[in-house]
């Protein structure tokens, strides 16, 4: 059964590929993605990789986690699942606090 990792600390120049060769030295790789910021494009430093076996997982942890990669040291665990987050953006504190023109109250 496949087992997806989570690879943290990653250099701003690793691709899917770079990522991809770094752990298939260890085990069949499924998938592997570097995450990328949604606005610039550029990465975020992390990334996921999917091993097709669990004990090809597990020699990924022991062997990579630690393990300098184009001049950062990489942190390789397994990844946690999502969790339900809730939408909108966080808290901002109010929506309307009025001020300025046209702010303030509109039931004129």
């Amino acid at each position: 059964m496949a087992k997806k990792l989570y690879v943290g600390n990653l250099s701003f120049s690793m691709t899917d590929d770079g990522l991809r060769e770094a752990f298939a030295q260890v085990g069949e790789v499924v998938s592997a993605m570097v995450i990328k910021d949604k606005m610039t494009g550029r990465s975020r430093g992390f990334g996921f990789v999917e091993m097709a076996a669990d004990e090809a997982a597990m020699s990924a942890i022991e062997t990579l986690n630690g393990k300098e990669v184009d001049g950062r040291t990489l942190v390789v665990n397994e990844a946690k699942p999502m969790t339900d987050r809730p939408a909108g953006g966080g808290s901002r504190g109010g929506f309307n606090r009025g001020g300025g023109f046209g702010g303030g109250r509109s039931d004129y």
